[in-house]
């Protein structure tokens, strides 16, 4: 079973990753934000490391195209 703090810890680098591709792409927020159909809140939320939102499915798979990358990406984690 997966402990509450292996989830955090995946989210947390799940959202560094989002930042760190979007900044790369020289994305901002609102950019990124618009492309999804969220707002920028809504992204800075995601990105804030202090935050452990989780994302649905489809909302990861619209960030991934959005950042030009593959899912899995930002699924790759680190232990």
């Amino acid at each position: 079973m997966v402990s509450d703090y292996d989830y955090k810890t995946k989210i947390l680098q799940m959202s560094l990753k989002i930042s760190y591709y979007r900044k790369l792409r020289g994305l901002s927020q609102e950019d990124l934000a618009e492309k999804i159909g969220k707002s920028a809140g809504y992204v800075g939320m995601i990105e804030a490391p202090s935050v452990s939102k989780g994302i649905s499915l489809r909302t990861l798979f619209d960030i991934a195209d959005a950042l030009e990358i593959e899912p899995d990406t930002l699924l790759k984690f680190d232990k």
